[in-house]
């Protein structure tokens, strides 16, 4: 997942070559809805990520340019994590990735809102969990 590095020019190829692996939509997913930030917060996920894995899952990402690393302003041992423009812009595809799930699989009642309200508008949706990313 190194940053230009592509196995062909197609472009479903060169973006799975981004963010095609088990992790990094997870971490996408938890920054969007969850408004997790540090390296801690993305452990504590439910999926269960091994550090090694979070750490060089962070690192392709910001190398990618999906998300961008900062200081954290509380703690100079941590880093706060947030989606870039470019992170901010997956919004749409993962929403029609829960839709799609949502008619296959069994899901939390508390996400199966979250669907339903996104496929009664999906534009106004996205704008709005859009908005609030860029207030954080």
């Amino acid at each position: 997942m190194e940053a230009n590095k592509k196995r062909s020019e197609c472009p479903l190829s060169c973006s799975l070559d981004v963010f095609g692996d088990k992790w990094s939509l997870l971490i996408i997913r938890d920054l969007l809805f969850y408004k997790k930030g540090t390296y801690n917060d993305f452990l504590k996920s439910e999926e269960g990520i091994a550090t090694n894995i979070l750490a060089s899952r962070l690192k392709a990402l910001e190398e990618n340019g999906i998300i961008e690393k900062s200081a954290h302003p509380e703690s100079k041992a941590k880093n706060l994590y947030k989606l870039s423009k470019k992170g901010i812009d997956l919004l749409p595809i993962i929403m029609e990735i829960y839709i799609w799930s949502d008619k296959y699989f069994t899901m939390p009642l508390e996400i199966k809102e979250i669907i339903k309200e996104a496929k009664k508008d999906k534009d106004k949706f996205v704008k709005q969990i859009v908005k609030e990313l860029k207030d954080e």
